[in-house]
Formats: structure tokens, C-alpha cells, sequence
């Protein structure tokens, strides 16, 4: 699964890179809910695509939240990763690690790489990509 070419596609036929305004082209609905650790689930309920958001999530990390679940809703339509996590031996790593890839590749394009001075941490930072480490911590709360 080439996920660069996925996002290029939809960033260049929806002509944005702003996670809620493509969810919004989409066609998938977005609600915000008290979720407790977890920062957002999707979730596809008689052909409706829905993204639920905790509603207590920090505004620094809501960009990547949302571009994260979107990848669910992009890439993986009909894998209902809470039941597999919950009722199965199956291993959804690969599936979060490509949602993950998906959220990095639209927050943070090539194009914005281009000419840049200072770090890809710092420029990631502003795109609202948390650091690998702070990536690592909140999603080990979230089990």
C-alpha cells in the first residue's frame, strides 16, 4: 500500500491538507464525546463513517488525532480495530502504524520539507505531529 501516493491523491482532487476539511469532503461525520485515555476511535455504523474525538483532547494534538482516525476511515473502511484489540489474538500494529504514516503524510509534506532551516521536529511540532517519544507515551496511557 503506497500511502504517500493515497494522501498525494486526496490532498490534490480535495485541494487541502486540513484533516477536518477532508473528513468534511469525505462525507465522514465527526462528533466529540467524553472518551476517558482515548484521544479517538472511528468507527463505520451502517455505512456511515464516523470519527469520534475525545472532547477533552488537547488542542496541540487534535490535528494529528483527526488525521490519524481519517487514515482509519481512508485506509482500513471495514477493520473494526476496538473489537480486534478486544475480542482477538490479532495483532493491530501494522494497521496503526500505517493510520500513523497516513497522519504524518498529510500534516507534513515533502513540499513543506523543501527549504526548511531549522529541524524536521520543530517544522513536525508546528504541523501538529507529536515528537516519537511523546507519540510513545500517549499511546501507552491509551492501554
Amino acid at each position: 500500500m503506497d500511502i504517500k501516493k493515497i494522501v498525494r491523491k486526496l490532498v490534490k482532487k480535495h485541494g487541502c491538507l486540513d484533516p477536518f476539511k477532508l473528513a468534511a469532503a469525505l462525507d465522514v461525520t465527526i462528533l466529540y464525546k467524553p472518551l476517558g485515555n482515548t484521544l479517538g476511535f472511528f468507527v463505520r455504523y451502517k455505512r456511515q463513517k464516523v470519527i469520534v474525538l475525545n472532547e477533552s483532547c488537547p488542542e496541540s494534538l487534535l490535528p494529528f488525532v483527526m488525521a490519524h482516525e481519517l487514515g482509519h476511515a481512508v485506509l482500513h473502511p471495514k477493520v473494526n480495530t476496538p473489537f480486534l484489540k478486544g475480542h482477538t489474538l490479532f495483532s493491530v500494529d501494522k494497521i496503526e502504524r500505517e493510520a500513523n504514516t497516513f497522519a504524518v503524510e498529510l500534516l507534513l509534506p515533502d513540499e513543506l520539507l523543501i527549504n526548511q532551516e531549522c529541524c524536521i521536529s520543530s517544522v513536525a511540532r508546528c504541523q501538529g505531529i507529536p515528537d516519537g517519544m511523546e507519540l510513545l507515551k500517549i499511546y501507552s496511557e491509551r492501554k
